[in-house]
């Protein structure tokens, strides 16, 4: 591949052009497969419910309460901050090692961000709208005109 300074495109051996990746988001770079392969599973072991059936893996994006994801996540750093001072961890319903404390704490994480960027997305997408509407005729609903006095038209 060849780029040099201030180049606009890259070219590569086989005659492939790409822009610069300079200043690009790199998910290959900033995640790691063997994480995101081990949270794989346990999602996929957390799926079955108390009662036997399994639930979709997407279930949680319906959404959940953020002091759920709180003390969740406080209860999955304790025993992550437990076994790694070398204490036992007394909670009967803990998770089984430090793999599994840290899938939790990843889940509620994610989950607790996913909530505050729904949130987000939903005051700008209401914003928007809002600002949209007040630029609507309030008795007939319509875009205003833009009315170019004639004196402009010289």
């Amino acid at each position: 591949m060849s780029l040099s300074m201030g180049e606009l495109i890259r070219q590569f051996g086989s005659g492939a052009t790409r822009s610069p990746d300079d200043g690009r988001d790199d998910p290959e770079g900033y995640l790691s497969p063997l994480v995101i392969n081990r949270f794989n599973q346990y999602m996929t072991k957390h799926r079955i419910q108390t009662d036997g059936s399994v639930r979709a893996s997407d279930n949680w994006q319906k959404g959940m309460p953020l002091s759920s994801y709180m003390k969740g996540m406080w209860r999955h750093m304790l025993h992550l901050w437990q076994r790694h001072r070398g204490w036992p961890v007394t909670d009967l319903k803990a998770a089984l090692n430090k793999e599994e404390d840290l899938c939790a704490i990843i889940f509620n994480a994610q989950g607790y961000l996913h909530e505050v960027l729904k949130e987000k997305y939903a005051q700008a997408s209401l914003a928007k709208e809002v600002a949209s509407m007040s630029r609507l005729h309030p008795q007939t609903g319509e875009a205003p005109r833009t009315v170019i006095p004639p004196e402009r038209y010289r």
